[in-house]
């Protein structure tokens, strides 16, 4: 099996990484638009971080045999700077245009305030226009009331669901997850989120449809090669290897396959070390 990473952060990942997702069966990773550790005072700071991820990572990937897409939009924790945000949602059009570009996000609540809900329904809308997927932040905490207010705003406008992926999900959103069409996300990691067990358990419960898992490594304490560890565990737990492939591949594939520009390669082979020296 071929797995695809929906949502990891390889702008903080080193090479030694993309080598280990490499031997490990990873070929193919999204990586949405994020808060850098700091917060940004210029939107041109945002415009040369999106042009990074969209050409300078995916060369990067590409070199270790990974093919690597990015998502653009202004991130939930630094959307509360209003007239900021209105800067860099403005000029994001020729970035959502790159070729290597395959969805809105990721967008949504941190604290759930009225600023973020300002800038994410404003890409929401510009997703849906463009006919767009778009990858949801849950906030972490309050993490309910966080779905709810991106439910109701999903549903109030109307937009295509089966374009919409709500990751950061946990045993208590899930239920409310479940009241669309969306695709859900489980983000584990090695000690805060999602443990393997949990994410197994949830399966269990709400099925694997329109479910996918990532490892959404980061500058945190995280692990890019997640996403392999939780395929074990859930052979071990009993579930079948369709249930396992429709998370880790079929699922993700079925939701970026929305975006024309995604036509994954899963045959590219990584360069020789040699060809790296000077």
């Amino acid at each position: 099996m071929n797995i695809i990473e929906p949502h990891i952060h390889m702008f903080s990942r080193t090479t030694d990484d993309y080598q280990a997702m490499y031997r490990a069966g990873i070929r193919v990773c999204v990586e949405p638009a994020f808060w850098l550790g700091s917060g940004r005072r210029h939107a041109g700071s945002f415009f040369d971080y999106f042009r990074l991820i969209l050409e300078f990572e995916t060369e990067r990937a590409r070199k270790f045999g990974i093919d690597h897409y990015a998502a653009v939009a202004m991130n939930p924790k630094e959307s509360d700077n209003a007239d900021l945000a209105a800067e860099v949602i403005d000029g994001m059009d020729e970035f959502l245009s790159h070729p290597r570009c395959v969805a809105v996000g990721e967008i949504g609540m941190n604290l759930n305030t009225e600023n973020e809900i300002a800038s994410f329904r404003r890409q929401l809308l510009m997703a849906e226009e463009r006919k767009m997927p778009v990858v949801i932040h849950l906030p972490h905490v309050p993490k309910k009331e966080g779905a709810r207010i991106t439910i109701d705003i999903i549903q109030a406008e109307g937009v295509a669901q089966e374009r919409i992926l709500i990751d950061h999900n946990t045993e208590e959103t899930m239920a409310i997850g479940r009241e669309t069409e969306c695709f859900l996300g489980l983000t584990v990691y090695p000690y805060s989120k999602l443990t393997p067990q949990r994410a197994s358990a949830i399966v269990k419960e709400y099925g694997s449809e329109r479910l996918m898992v990532s490892g959404s490594a980061d500058w945190g304490v995280s692990d890019p090669l997640t996403l392999v560890k939780v395929a074990d565990h859930l052979r071990e737990d009993g579930h079948d290897e369709a249930a396992v492939s429709r998370l880790l591949h079929n699922n993700p594939m079925e939701f970026y396959s929305h975006s024309p520009n995604f036509e994954p390669d899963f045959d590219i082979e990584p360069l020789p070390i040699e060809s790296f020296q000077r």
